[in-house]
């Protein structure tokens, strides 16, 4: 891939989560070139975030295969939006998080539709909300997830071009805490201190972190409390999990609930909102061979890794649909104004996928 300018066009437009106009104005994009390659687009709209979409190619006998990707990213309107370029390089936000894996995916579905004159049984799914969370779309892409044999998600591949094949399951928690304000000075025994319990569950929360195991809890912000001269009558405690495995979520939750309902310091009452965002991606059998059938059929060996961040990769695998993750381009500095994507591994990412789907409508993947 040596043109970048429908990329640079796509990057220039800010598509921040909560920037409709700006997703939406992506969207329109991304709808007329996929409808040059004969995909018809079923938009699930939406007011405060930008439409989601699904592009649906012909359908005939044999497998179906989802390809999954988000047209957010995590700039607001104002800050970074520049593109840019050097002989090795690309920068901009987005390049490779990730409107430079979707042009991945559609360049190679143009190799496809230029050989073979019609796509089918490969569609393309494009969120509004991955960098939030995909608190809206999980549900569209869950629901999705059980008309297709496999997906493959166009986040960034790996330093040596790999393939993600295991991702960290992700939530987060609030515990809010109720105790009794006081004057510190005067009726120091008739305060509840919800600052004191929030310290007791600060501490029993992070003993559950196994790095071994690849379990982290991180409480990241402690709120709580009016002045120093007065006993604390609320605390806020906002923590995330990360779980590599089922077995380990389950018994996080469990300990996380054991300790809203222990009170250290008596006469307090604390709650629990919150929850799991993305269930853990683990690596399975069904995954496995489709891995395997990729590597016989391109004749290529495929470098794989497991990552500790999300993707909606985590969604589609949860669901029982067999995942593979990271066909986009290979870059870093993502979320940050130092975001790039290299050149080179375009063109390598392109010919792999284009590989995929021509062994897909041939029956032998």
């Amino acid at each position: 891939m040596k043109n970048f300018d429908e990329l640079k066009e796509l990057v220039e437009i800010n598509s921040y989560t909560k920037n409709k106009e700006g997703v939406d104005a992506n969207a329109k994009l991304y709808e007329s070139k996929m409808a040059k390659l004969g995909f018809t687009c079923r938009v699930f709209e939406r007011e405060e975030i930008g439409d989601h979409l699904l592009f649906e190619s012909h359908r005939r006998e044999g497998k179906k295969l989802l390809l999954l990707g988000h047209m957010d990213t995590v700039f607001p309107k104002g800050s970074f939006c520049d593109f840019k370029e050097d002989s090795e390089w690309i920068y901009g936000p987005g390049v490779c998080d990730m409107k430079g894996g979707n042009i991945v995916a559609i360049e190679a579905l143009r190799n496809i539709y230029s050989t073979h004159g019609k796509i089918e049984n490969i569609d393309f799914m494009l969120v509004s909300d991955e960098e939030g969370g995909s608190d809206d779309s999980k549900f569209v892409t869950a629901n999705i997830a059980k008309n297709y044999d496999y997906c493959m998600v166009y986040e960034a591949a790996g330093e040596n071009l790999e393939i993600v094949v295991a991702r960290k399951g992700a939530g987060t928690f609030y515990i809010d805490i109720e105790g009794k304000a006081a004057h510190a000075g005067n009726n120091y025994k008739l305060g509840i201190d919800a600052n004191l319990e929030a310290a007791y569950k600060i501490q029993e929360l992070i003993k559950l972190t196994n790095l071994k195991e690849g379990t982290t809890v991180n409480v990241g912000k402690v709120e709580g409390g009016v002045g120093a001269n007065t006993i604390s009558p609320c605390a806020k405690l906002t923590f995330e999990v990360r779980y590599t495995q089922t077995c380990e979520r389950d018994r996080v939750l469990e300990a996380i609930n054991k300790i809203v309902k222990t009170s250290h310091v008596k006469g307090t009452n604390s709650y629990l909102t919150g929850g799991i965002q993305r269930d853990v991606m683990e690596e399975n059998p069904a995954q496995m061979k489709f891995l395997k059938n990729i590597e016989n059929y391109t004749d290529q060996k495929l470098l794989t890794e497991k990552r500790g961040g999300v993707s909606d990769a985590n969604i589609i695998s949860s669901h029982g649909t067999p995942a593979l993750d990271g066909f986009g381009p290979f870059g870093d500095g993502d979320h940050t104004a130092h975001e790039r994507a290299l050149k080179s591994s375009f063109t390598q990412r392109i010919e792999l996928s284009t590989k995929i789907f021509k062994g897909l409508l041939e029956g032998k993947i």
